[in-house]
């Protein structure tokens, strides 16, 4: 008997490792909900596999997939996510949550057509998706369709008059536009809202609007205000790297080489491409 307790001990803790063994498809569910939460991703995937190789025909198989696609793409492993996400939506096509999801990978994978047409199918399902007629507003901006991103941007306005990034949006396609005084006044009302219950409640949303300000004041040609207002976003957040791209250049375009170089060093440093900015160095000596 002294000699078999060990080897039962051993078995038993084998088998704990061992997630599907004796466990119910709702019972990996919940399980793979729980690691996910935890980050625990390797073992999230194990339950959703063990679920889908043991009930693969179940309804509910659309959530395990979209599930595994969220633990695939947190490991970087997108190409396969874009797989899961695709196998949800066979199952369930009309799944908003799901749809933003494969969109917004979409977009991480460089592919702005396909997210476009996600983001389009969200608001066939769900006209007023504020997520979605942010996110394809902007890539009709991107892709320089500029009526349709105006049209995108004013319908989540008219839903949530003080979105951020809609108005935001909205300031950077006037710019887009060549429509100076507008972005001006977009964001010159973005910079004036400050303190609790606005829609800029961190620096960092305020340096992003001071940054965005200088670009359209750099393009207008006031650079005095374009350099106040860059000096106000490092002030506010020194980790964003195209303010000192941005202050480099219009120091560069005042020939002031050694604060230049300064500013286009530090913005390589805090994550511009080198190659973007070894030009501008060049013309720094």
């Amino acid at each position: 008997m002294t000699m078999k307790r060990p080897i039962l001990s051993l078995l038993l803790a084998v088998s704990s490792l061992l997630p599907a063994a004796a466990q119910t498809y709702e019972e990996l569910c919940t399980r793979a909900e729980t690691a996910i939460r935890r980050d625990s991703l390797a073992q999230a995937e194990q339950y959703i596999r063990s679920a889908l190789r043991l009930d693969p025909a179940n309804g509910r198989n659309a959530l395990l997939f979209a599930n595994l696609g969220l633990v695939q793409r947190r490991q970087g492993r997108l190409g396969e996510a874009l797989e899961s996400y695709t196998y949800a939506l066979n199952i369930a096509p009309r799944a908003v949550p799901i749809l933003s999801d494969r969109a917004a990978l979409y977009l991480e994978l460089g592919q702005p057509d396909k997210a476009r047409i996600d983001y389009s199918l969200v608001l066939d399902f769900q006209p007023d998706n504020r997520e979605a007629l942010r996110m394809r507003a902007y890539i009709y901006a991107e892709q320089k369709d500029y009526p349709a991103a105006r049209a995108d941007y004013e319908r989540l306005l008219s839903l949530s008059p003080q979105d951020f990034n809609g108005r935001l949006g909205l300031a950077m396609l006037c710019q887009k536009e060549g429509k100076l005084p507008e972005a001006l006044a977009i964001l010159d009302a973005l910079v004036a809202e400050k303190g609790e219950g606005t829609s800029l409640v961190t620096a960092p949303q305020h340096a992003v609007v001071y940054v965005a300000r200088a670009g359209v004041q750099q393009e207008a040609g006031n650079l005095p205000m374009a350099l106040l207002d860059l000096e106000e976003a490092i002030r506010l957040d020194a980790s964003r790297p195209e303010a000192y791209l941005m202050r480099g250049q219009i120091y560069l375009s005042q020939h002031k080489k050694a604060e230049a170089k300064d500013d286009l060093e530090e913005a390589v440093r805090r994550g511009i491409p080198p190659e973007d900015v070894a030009p501008l160095l060049e013309l720094c000596r």
